[in-house]
């Protein structure tokens, strides 16, 4: 089983990321929480530096080398174990 990844990323608004999968679902995420420590400062404090995110290796990064682990964007943690994959991912 292909692990899930992220292919597409959009800025609906304010910290918010629309994301679509490798599978073709598309979710959105408040990452607002995740910003996290001194590498998401310049992210936290203008909304244009947020707005800069790109997909790169199946995840967000931002050019300033800050990214966010996949799997804490999809699921909330770790991937499922196979057999175990909801339907959808669980939203945040």
């Amino acid at each position: 089983m292909a692990l899930l990844r992220i292919r597409e990323v959009e800025v609906p608004g304010d910290f918010k990321l629309r994301l679509t999968l490798t599978d073709g679902s598309v979710i959105e995420r408040d990452v607002s929480q995740l910003l996290v420590g001194p590498v998401f400062e310049p992210i936290r404090k203008e909304q244009a530096d947020f707005a800069k995110v790109r997909v790169e290796s199946g995840t967000v990064v931002w050019p300033n080398g800050a990214d966010l682990c996949p799997d804490v964007l999809i699921w909330g943690g770790a991937p499922p174990q196979e057999g175990h994959q909801p339907a959808h991912p669980p939203p945040t």
